[in-house]
């Protein structure tokens, strides 16, 4: 026979909505005994019949993590610490269902019975229909990744177009003028502010960079690779490459290798969010951190607040981005750098 939290409460002499609290990491119980709890639980092994808290409390213990897409346009490194980041903080309390948003037709299935709170990781502004559904319907509500408006609705993102900014002053430090950039997927919210980033640190300097030194990405390898090549085959191509992402970062420098090119001895390649596979490449990449698992778990953390609380927060929480230099950039010599000027 299993075992029930009433047999736990029982061996520790407290009630069995003390247990639960518990076993839920409530702030109410002191740290002590939700130890010597988790150990009886432990000892007993204890499972949570999610079934029947569901009837008890009208919880599904179901939470959403939902992207805009997961098969265009989120990048492999994006998609795994953004789980990362919010697993680590529901653990086992809940049960966690990840769901791209343009798999969806309608909306009717996403209710209050079936979510007690859901996480938005937007890229697009497309997605503001499933996000004024979800908050029309009462569900707690964490927006990551892009600013809205709508009312109940708790917004945690970092400040991309300040990172990107300094990526493009960064550049020109090391003496770069020809620099070109390949963009991020076109309608994505972030592929918009790392563009206006760049084009504000290029304008500060008094920088053009020209048509052919621009060219559209996709957020992933393939992208990169065939941006860099284009940008390779110019009478006078760039001495310096700012993707806006990782994926594509490695996919420029691939092509860069392709055509006997070193990075970054003739050609320097800076990429964007800083994933787990950028330090671990050769050369290391230089690019701007963007704390995607920190936003993921910020949001998740505020996200259970709301439910245990029965919050509907309107709030916005800026993150920082920041510079990560690597070995992917070289500072070009200063005859080098006047004579592109």
């Amino acid at each position: 026979m299993s075992v029930t939290i009433k047999d736990i409460a029982k061996l520790a002499g407290v009630s069995h909505t003390t247990v639960s609290r518990a076993l839920n990491n409530s702030p109410l119980i002191q740290e002590e005994t939700k130890e010597r709890i988790r150990a009886l639980a432990e000892q007993l092994d204890y499972t949570p019949n999610y079934n029947a808290k569901s009837l008890v409390l009208d919880r599904s213990y179901n939470l959403g993590l939902f992207f805009t897409t997961l098969s265009q346009g989120t990048s492999a490194g994006f998609f795994y610490e953004a789980i990362r980041g919010v697993n680590s903080v529901i653990q086992d309390r809940y049960q966690l269902i990840v769901k791209g948003i343009d798999d969806y037709t309608s909306f009717h299935s996403i209710t209050k019975k079936s979510f007690d709170g859901i996480i938005v990781v937007s890229q697009s502004d497309n997605d503001q229909p499933i996000i004024e559904h979800i908050a029309g319907k009462g569900i707690p509500l964490v927006v990551l990744n892009r600013p809205v408006d709508t009312s109940g609705v708790l917004n945690v993102l970092s400040d991309e177009e300040q990172g990107a900014y300094h990526a493009g002053c960064y550049l020109i430090e090391q003496g770069h003028r020809r620099i070109a950039l390949i963009e991020g997927r076109k309608g994505f919210r972030s592929a918009k502010h790392r563009q206006a980033g760049f084009e504000r640190a290029m304008a500060e300097h008094g920088i053009v960079t020209p048509a052919a030194y621009r060219q559209p990405g996709l957020y992933d390898l393939e992208s990169g690779h065939l941006a860099m090549q284009k940008f390779l085959a110019l009478p006078e191509p760039p001495t310096a490459v700012f993707c806006c992402n990782d994926e594509m970062a490695l996919g420029a420098m691939k092509a860069a290798y392709g055509a006997g090119l070193r990075v970054p001895r003739d050609i320097s390649v800076m990429g964007f969010d800083d994933t787990v596979f950028a330090g671990y490449v050769t050369p290391a990449l230089t690019t701007v951190r963007r704390p995607i698992e920190q936003i993921s778990k910020e949001g998740a953390m505020r996200l259970l607040g709301n439910i245990e609380n029965k919050l509907h927060t309107t709030e916005r929480v800026l993150l920082h981005t920041e510079l990560i230099v690597r070995e992917s950039v070289q500072a070009l010599q200063a005859e080098e750098s006047g004579r592109d000027a």
